[in-house]
């Protein structure tokens, strides 16, 4: 796990995922042209699972699966 700390929405909050998630964020904000937590502020907006982690988990893995 590895754990990083952003500004979205305004507010400062922590995120804990493992490392290849990160990866996973990092190709999708390159991809999209965008910063990282751009991307999950999107997936904060989007997100139907209870917590942020589980959301960023299931966009990351959302994502490759549409790239194919």
């Amino acid at each position: 796990m590895e754990k990083r700390s952003l500004t979205i929405a305004g507010h400062r909050t922590s995120i804990a995922i493992e490392g290849e998630f990160w990866a996973g964020l990092e190709a999708m904000a390159l991809a999209g042209g965008k910063s990282i937590a751009a991307v999950i502020a999107e997936i904060d907006q989007e997100r139907e699972a209870p917590n942020l982690s589980s959301a960023v988990r299931l966009a990351v893995l959302a994502w490759y699966r549409d790239r194919g």
